[in-house]
């Protein structure tokens, strides 16, 4: 009578984009010729793995059976990428050869080296995710990657320094490393709401900047411009985009980097798709709290389109936009950005995602952002100023500003001429106000949007979709809107500006502690939007 086989299966999970998929880890050891064998459409990283694997038990006290070893990476039609599977294929192999017990429980997250050492392994923070939303909460991760497996609510979180440390807490009886990792002791995180970060996040006070934000600066610094500075307040209490147009040393890039420090710090869901994104992308530093500082990403202007908006071989990377999610995505120069690039942004301004298609799969990211454009009025950068700097002429300035399109324009909802400050407002001039002066204003224009809107399911004025600004409880009264239906009669405003404009109103409305935009708001939103359809060429 043949002996009964034993098959070793654990769990892990994949990653498509954000999509966390739960993949069984089964393990079989024939009687054939020794080797081993990894099947389930496995990438070349996790190929690489048999060898790693083989070299990390070995090092750890319990070697690899000798016999053959045949691991499959279920659902086997779903591409598996990356040294994440490391821990869950090892302890799979155990399994097998009946060196652990109750491996299938958990769900294995870990990078092995070739000394024993589990190695935090990137999108720690969605893959967990993905597991919680299984129905499997237990992950064991490195002890690296505890702090932030430990972010998501509900995980009960083990962290291990090493292969030999896993082995004895699953029943196995190793024998010495040949090499000794690192000493580190098991760390066991509840699965109680994991603690946050957002320092100051009660008082009011600015949360510390995420990983890619604008050192710390104040508006302090900015002398004079105070049209620009207005209308960076009114983009960060409504989450509307701006464009900054000005010769150069006007102070559009000092503005620009000075967003972050008014904005509101991020709720708890973004925070968590934030943290995600960072994760996934592997540029995540500090993995003890969740991203609560608005993220600013700058980009060159040389940038590809799969650098801004994501891209890659296989299953796309995140971009530039998705790393901004939840905070502010600057183009200095954006004229000199390749135009298809720009207009890539159009989708994501409108749905708040990106959306990826590849050989690979089709993957979507987060990707709700600020967008900030900075730009000069010409080539040489002084038309439009005292004097007469400028030698561009009419067409060379008419195909500078057609660099960015119209329909690209038409979802900018602030376009603010940024003029050269003269020497009264940079010597003698009295000091702007602080940021915290103005966030002060800015936190309470939120709240008072977030009352407003909660029983709709929206957070922020720029989120309103255009028929509730025309009917409804968020309908601007038809006489305070007057001047935006000119406007639009007079072909300067399409309906999409129209929409822009009233949602504008509404924020001013809530910088003054209004209950409803009258008609001086509407006429404000018109201003600050001035540079309309009929000023550009698409």
């Amino acid at each position: 009578m043949s002996a009964v086989t034993v098959m070793g299966r654990t769990l892990a999970v994949a990653l498509t984009g954000m999509h966390g998929h739960l993949v069984e880890v089964e393990a079989d050891i024939g009687q054939t010729l020794p080797g081993f064998v990894l099947l389930g459409l496995p990438d070349q990283s996790l190929q690489e793995s048999r060898d790693r694997i083989k070299a990390a038990a070995r090092n750890s006290g319990l070697p690899l059976t000798r016999r053959h070893l045949t691991v499959n990476l279920v659902p086997a039609a779903l591409h598996k990428r990356g040294p994440g599977f490391d821990l869950a294929i090892v302890m799979a192999s155990y399994a097998a050869d009946g060196q652990v017990r109750h491996a299938d429980g958990p769900v294995f997250l870990a990078e092995l080296g070739l000394d024993g050492r589990l190695r935090h392994a990137p999108g720690i923070l969605p893959s967990v995710m993905a597991a919680v939303d299984a129905g499997h909460p237990e992950v064991v991760v490195a002890r690296e990657s505890v702090a932030e497996a430990a972010l998501v609510p509900g995980a009960r979180v083990r962290g291990y320094g090493s292969l030999h440390e896993v082995i004895r807490a699953f029943g196995g009886e190793p024998e010495a490393p040949t090499v000794v990792p690192p000493a580190q002791d098991a760390a066991l995180v509840g699965g109680g709401t994991p603690p946050v970060g957002g320092a100051g996040e009660a008082s009011g006070a600015p949360a510390a900047p995420a990983e890619g934000a604008a050192p710390a600066a104040d508006l302090r610094d900015v002398s004079g411009q105070h049209e620009a500075r207005f209308a960076l307040e009114v983009a960060a209490a409504g989450g509307h985009h701006l464009l900054l147009e000005g010769s150069p040393g006007a102070g559009k890039t000092m503005l620009a980097e000075r967003l972050p420090g008014i904005l509101p710090p991020l709720d708890d869901r973004t925070a968590l798709e934030a943290t995600a994104v960072r994760s996934l992308s592997g540029r995540v530093q500090d993995r003890t709290g969740l991203v609560r500082g608005a993220p600013f990403q700058a980009p060159h202007h040389s940038a590809s389109m799969a650098a801004l908006v994501g891209g890659g071989s296989g299953i796309a990377r995140p971009g530039a936009a998705s790393l901004a999610h939840g905070g502010v995505l600057f183009l200095d120069e954006a004229p000199e950005f390749d135009r298809r690039v720009l207009d890539a942004l159009r989708q994501p301004l409108e749905s708040g995602a990106v959306v990826l298609h590849r050989s690979g799969g089709t993957v979507r990211y987060p990707a709700r952002f600020q967008l900030v454009l900075a730009a000069n009025p010409c080539p040489c950068g002084w038309g439009g100023e005292r004097g007469s700097r400028c030698r561009c002429t009419a067409l060379q300035r008419r195909r500078y500003a057609g660099r960015l399109s119209g329909p690209l324009l038409d979802r900018v909802d602030l376009q603010v001429t940024v003029p050269a400050v003269d020497a009264a407002a940079l010597t003698s001039g009295p000091a702007g106000e602080g940021s915290a002066t103005v966030r002060a204003r800015v936190l309470a224009a939120v709240d008072r949007q977030a009352r407003r809107l909660a029983p709709l399911g929206l957070h922020r004025n720029a989120e309103v979709p255009a028929g509730l600004l025309r009917e409804g409880p968020l309908a601007v009264d038809p006489a305070a809107r007057a001047a935006a239906d000119d406007a639009v009669d007079r072909a300067e405003l399409t309906a999409r500006g129209h929409a822009r404009v009233l949602r504008l109103a509404w924020t001013i409305a809530d910088l003054r502690g209004a209950d409803r935009p009258v008609a001086e708001d509407v006429d404000t939103a018109l201003y600050l939007r001035r540079r309309g359809e009929g000023e550009h060429t698409a």
